[in-house]
């Protein structure tokens, strides 16, 4: 390898003497001197120990180890040549690949929405999404096996987060269910009661649900976990119980009287969601794109 390297520029101009057949014509190709031409080959000569060219009164002619060599560097430089027009198709058509991770709850609701305009405007650059929960997807960050995720506001000041806004963790139920529960029953106590349906424990929203339960000395009796929140708000419609989900993800149900909102005696913080990446990733052009549209108020 070391030898191929101090030669990758001989090699070069013994490409474009062979394909001359000329050394004063490569010579100008080269926009260098003919003796500098030939000294380049002689030198190539030596370094390989053998003859590429046999010198005659109309110019070079290969000799079978230089018609093998040329046979070699014709591919190499070949597809070199097309890796360049590769490169320069990539950035005439905008073609690239975006690797983003998300969980389901914010995939559906969140980021469809951003992508159904950004490929539209894109359409040569592939999308992989990866329907993970926020914890896993900034382990991919980091394993550099995502390029951007769409999560919670993190506590790390080692990544760049780019806000959507904020979500309110609420809990539901529907008429027939609070109902059933009977009357004597009040939103302090609700939790002692009530069949409380929660994501599963590895989820991020769960976990904010499990601190605000520490902080306030709530002891849930009956939980039941889903996986997650499409189903969480079916159940809930369905009378299955109570059940802890995103409002701004439920507006509709709230407004016709499906579910209803059920009063806290000490409300839950808001949280903070939107895009993040490492402060240090390579930012790709296709994340570039994905950047500007978003910070552009697309959606």
């Amino acid at each position: 390898m070391e030898r191929v390297e101090q030669n990758l520029s001989l090699y070069y101009i013994f490409h474009c003497v062979a394909e001359a057949g000329n050394i004063s014509r490569a010579a100008k190709q080269l926009y260098i001197s003919q003796p500098a031409v030939s000294k380049s080959i002689q030198n190539l000569e030596q370094n390989l120990g053998v003859v590429l060219f046999i010198r005659n009164s109309r110019g070079v002619k290969l000799t079978e180890e230089g018609a093998l060599l040329y046979e070699y560097t014709a591919t190499a430089f070949d597809t070199l040549r097309k890796a360049e027009e590769s490169i320069r198709q990539i950035h005439a058509l905008g073609i690239g690949h975006l690797r983003i991770g998300a969980s389901s709850t914010l995939c559906k609701y969140l980021l469809l929405p951003y992508l159904d305009g950004f490929v539209r405007e894109n359409p040569h650059i592939k999308i992989t999404i990866e329907n993970q929960s926020s914890s896993h997807t900034m382990k991919l960050l980091e394993d550099n096996r995502l390029d951007i995720g769409l999560i919670a506001k993190p506590a790390s000041e080692a990544y760049q987060f780019y806000s959507l806004g904020e979500i309110e963790d609420i809990f539901v139920a529907s008429k027939a269910y609070l109902d059933h529960l009977s009357e004597r029953i009040t939103s302090e106590d609700i939790f002692s009661h009530a069949n409380l349906m929660l994501l599963d424990e590895e989820n991020v929203s769960r976990q904010y649900i499990e601190e605000y339960f520490k902080k306030n000395s709530i002891e849930p009796k009956h939980i039941l976990e889903v996986s997650s929140m499409d189903l969480l708000i079916e159940f809930a419609k369905t009378s299955l119980g109570v059940a802890c989900v995103i409002k701004e993800f439920v507006k509709k149900e709230l407004e016709e009287g499906t579910l209803l909102q059920i009063p806290l005696k000490i409300p839950i913080n808001k949280r903070e969601v939107g895009f993040s990446y490492l402060k240090n990733a390579f930012l790709s052009h296709s994340m570039q794109k994905f950047m500007n549209y978003i910070s552009g108020g697309n959606s």
